[in-house]
């Protein structure tokens, strides 16, 4: 089981990752297309703490809590991190995790944050128009 569930936190690990990126880039496609959802207040605020909170992380040395919990669990259940893993987790780690010194991730870690702050700033989410019923 614990086996189980640390292949689930990978598989949500990995959906966050996807967020980020695939977010950043649907607003800046978005922006070009005029898709308006892009502007979403809720979107771009969860969007821009996410990355701002890795980011975080990675200026001050904290391991990430679902990278942390997935070692605990793996350990819990006779494995290591990178060893005796499903299929899943094989195909997931090795997407978004790579053997790079710690001050690579950290500099890409805050350069996506400039990046998604400068999309903050010049590509401004709106709070959704509340529209009132006339009769």
């Amino acid at each position: 089981m614990d086996a189980f569930l640390a292949d689930v936190i990978v598989v949500i690990h990995f959906g966050i990752v996807s967020f980020s990126v695939v977010g950043e880039l649907a607003i800046l496609v978005g922006t070009f297309f005029k898709w308006e959802w892009i502007r979403n207040l809720a979107f771009r605020l969860v969007h821009l703490l996410l990355i701002l909170y890795v980011a975080g992380e990675a200026v001050f040395g904290v391991t990430c809590p679902l990278t942390e919990w997935e070692y605990r669990l793996r350990h819990a259940a006779g494995q290591q991190y990178n060893q005796n893993l499903s299929f899943v987790a094989r195909l997931v780690r090795s997407i978004i995790f790579y053997d790079f010194p710690p001050w690579v991730f950290t500099a890409l870690y805050v350069g996506f944050g400039i990046v998604v702050l400068l999309t903050w700033i010049f590509i401004k989410p709106m709070r959704k128009q509340r529209t009132k019923w006339t009769e």
